[in-house]
């Protein structure tokens, strides 16, 4: 097969064109979009996404759960550059397609579910869960690895929602369950385009999931792609972090 450094400059251009193209679809379907609403905070989605992801490669130092083939070919100035710019297409590519999914009428089904509101309990429970889960994933990472996709969540989601920043309760506490599932979903469809552009791509990623390590599609394990799904959750809760109270999506 191919060998030796050949898509170290494409990575960002091919997912801005994905970007590009699913806000045009969302902005034809629903009538507004992201870059329409506000090109200002579509930038910022750029500059939000790079210190979000570089946290979960700070975790994986521990975790070792992928690595990069062809890291050592570059200085670390250089990996770091191209991989914050890489980094950067992370948030709006998961949320321009989030908000895509949120454009479809099955989507619907999941307007009247059940009522969840952030009561001071559940919320120091969601906490509680969040710490429990990232220091289980530090301390035996071998076994435990798993419950990095969710850690933040239950971590961030609670802050956001005592500092009166915008986060999913704003619409669990009546039961509307769509941005729930639109994020996941919009992840999910994210993750397979991410493994299937890497599987030929070099510099790429590879994988090491003890126990999970089977039926592979692309490089990464078929129960790997579950994790996608509390990562479109993880990023909502990151992003308002810097967000605030803006509604800068459409969920």
């Amino acid at each position: 097969g191919l060998t030796g450094l050949r898509t170290h400059l494409l990575f960002f251009p091919l997912w801005l064109g994905y970007i590009l193209t699913v806000d045009a679809l969302v902005l034809r379907r629903r009538g507004t979009s992201l870059l329409t609403r506000s090109p200002r905070w579509f930038v910022l989605l750029f500059l939000c996404s790079i210190p979000g992801w570089w946290a979960f490669e700070v975790i994986n130092e521990r975790t070792a759960n992928w690595v990069y083939l062809g890291r050592e070919q570059f200085s670390d100035l250089t990996y770091f550059a191209l991989a914050s710019i890489a980094f950067s297409t992370v948030m709006p590519a998961v949320f321009e397609t989030a908000e895509l999914v949120r454009s479809f009428r099955w989507i619907e089904w999941w307007k009247d579910g059940p009522p969840l509101r952030p009561t001071r309990a559940l919320l120091v429970g969601f906490v509680g869960l969040g710490i429990v889960m990232f220091i289980l994933a530090m301390v035996w990472p071998t076994y435990c690895y798993p419950l990095v996709w969710g850690c933040a969540f239950f971590l961030l989601e609670p802050i956001n929602a005592w500092r009166g920043h915008r986060s999913l309760f704003d619409h669990l506490r009546t039961g509307d369950w769509r941005p729930v599932f639109a994020l996941s979903v919009g992840a999910l469809i994210c993750g397979f385009f991410w493994e299937l552009w890497n599987v030929h791509a070099y510099p790429k990623w590879i994988y090491h999931t003890p126990g999970a390590d089977f039926w592979h599609v692309f490089e990464m394990p078929l129960l790997g792609y579950v994790g996608y799904i509390p990562f479109g959750l993880e990023l909502y809760a990151l992003f308002h972090l810097f967000a605030g109270r803006r509604r800068v999506l459409h969920l």
